[in-house]
């Protein structure tokens, strides 16, 4: 369905509302909204759009949208991020696998868009699970820089891992602590810092029904108190001039625009940037629309210069604040140890060569039982709950190397690696291999990416024309 729709047309595709809301929500809306809430009501009762975004560290928005054979809308949020017109079960999809797409929200997307990575800059991602946006950002980044993706819940931080290495993620470190050690750890080092915050996530009420019975004005108030100590942490890792970009998924304006009120009250060597050109959403609530909604009063800033996204705005319930450092701070950082002469090292350069025509792009690094590529410039890991840092290359074995699917699925294309068998969707042979099953591969030899359309999804070793599948069994489909 989409939102160019005539009002007859979207009359037709209304749903009933299945859930009611929190009577102290809805009446907080009431007070915030005014005038507009009977249209904010109405929102929720159309169908929740599902959405995805192209990753094109991976694939073209081109190449996607001819191969991808289900019905797609794009939004308004990101050049790559589209609706859903029709049920997709993406865990059984070769092109998923393959890493050319991340599921996606549509608005989740508009946070990255106005933050604007550039290549070579050096992003924090501070809250990144499951993975969204930071496969977002590197994507922006184009194998250029560095992204710092952390999430403070170990679970969550390897799902996030997960979905780092299925995208052909080179570039990145994932790690797994609080924000307040990433700030003492690397103050001043990053150009740019996401903070896509955990909150009472009234703005999931239609994906995540839920997300209903938890709300409470309590809950507003922890995660606002929660908020503010990660706003702190994060200013610390700023250099001059850098970006810290603000979100959340909810409407309270205590986690909101009495948030950003609050940060620039204490810190003035920080600018709100204006987003009234932004091409999507709403201006943000002034300071006369929510001081009701704070025991404290803060000088009138520009709040309006903010961005929000209601649930009538193509997507569901968003708040995008940009703000600029414009005083100095302190580097504390450390650089990373780098060692490039042990025997593994040397052996992965071999290795890689019988795999790869391109030439290696990092520096291998041993690090446990695996070699890993990590990217130039990396700050001193240590103390800041590292669970991986760029791609693993290869598993030491004994006296020799084997490759990780990882380092297959950061190769660029197909046409990057020595042997490939590259396969069309509907091959019965990608379905067997994504089961983890042996399979025949013709003109094929040695170390083999697997790929669909051209989009590496895996690798096997290839002998007497069949290939002896690698792909991981954490991955394999199961049925189907």
């Amino acid at each position: 369905m989409a939102y160019n729709k005539t009002k007859q047309e979207l009359v037709k595709d209304v749903c009933p509302l299945k859930y009611d809301l929190p009577p102290e929500f809805a009446e907080r809306m009431k007070r915030l909204l005014g005038a507009d809430y009977p249209n904010f009501l109405s929102a929720y009762h159309l169908p929740y759009r599902r959405g995805l975004r192209v990753n094109t560290l991976k694939c073209s928005i081109d190449k996607f949208t001819q191969l991808f054979p289900y019905a797609i809308t794009q939004s308004p949020f990101c050049a790559g991020g589209y609706y859903l017109e029709e049920e997709l079960r993406a865990g059984a999809d070769p092109l998923h696998h393959a890493g050319a797409y991340y599921m996606q929200e549509p608005s989740a997307t508009a946070a990255v868009t106005i933050l604007d990575p550039k290549p070579g800059e050096r992003v924090l991602d501070l809250c990144a699970a499951p993975g969204g946006k930071s496969t977002q950002i590197v994507a922006a980044l184009k194998g250029s820089g560095l992204l710092w993706a952390n999430e403070i819940i170990r679970s969550r931080a390897q799902i996030l891992a997960q979905n780092i290495e299925r995208c052909g993620v080179r570039n990145a470190v994932v790690s797994c602590t609080d924000a307040a050690a990433i700030g003492k750890g690397l103050s001043g080092f990053f150009d740019a810092v996401l903070i896509d915050a955990p909150c009472s996530g009234e703005g999931m009420f239609r994906k995540e029904p839920a997300a209903l019975s938890e709300w409470s004005e309590d809950n507003i108030g922890m995660c606002a108190r929660r908020q503010t100590e990660i706003l702190e942490a994060a200013a610390d890792t700023l250099m001059e001039g850098g970006r810290l970009l603000y979100s959340t998924c909810t409407f309270a304006p205590e986690e909101n625009e009495l948030q950003i009120a609050r940060f620039l009250n204490a810190h003035p060597d920080f600018e709100l940037v204006d987003l009234s050109g932004t091409s999507f959403g709403r201006p943000g609530f002034s300071w006369a629309q929510v001081k009701e909604f704070s025991d404290q009063a803060y000088p009138c800033y520009p709040l309006q210069y903010t961005r929000r996204i209601l649930p009538g705005d193509g997507g569901e319930g968003h708040f995008i604040a940009l703000l600029k450092r414009n005083g100095t701070n302190a580097v504390l950082y450390g650089g990373y140890p780098y060692i490039t002469n042990d025997t593994n090292s040397i052996r992965f350069y071999s290795l890689y060569k019988e795999c790869f025509r391109s030439p290696e792009s990092g520096i291998p690094q041993t690090i446990g039982d695996i070699v890993r590529v990590v990217p130039e410039g990396l700050p001193s890991l240590r103390g800041l709950g590292v669970i991986s840092a760029g791609a693993a290359g290869a598993e030491i074995c004994k006296n020799r190397l084997e490759p990780c699917h990882a380092i297959f699925m950061a190769a660029a294309n197909a046409e990057d690696c020595v042997s490939v068998l590259d396969m069309n969707a509907d091959d019965p042979r990608l379905l067997s291999f994504l089961k983890g099953e042996t399979i025949d591969a013709p003109g094929c030899s040695g170390w083999t990416a697997v790929a669909v359309y051209g989009i590496i999804t895996g690798f096997g070793k290839v002998s007497g024309g069949i290939l002896k599948n690698r792909y991981p069994k954490g991955l394999r489909l199961r049925n189907g």
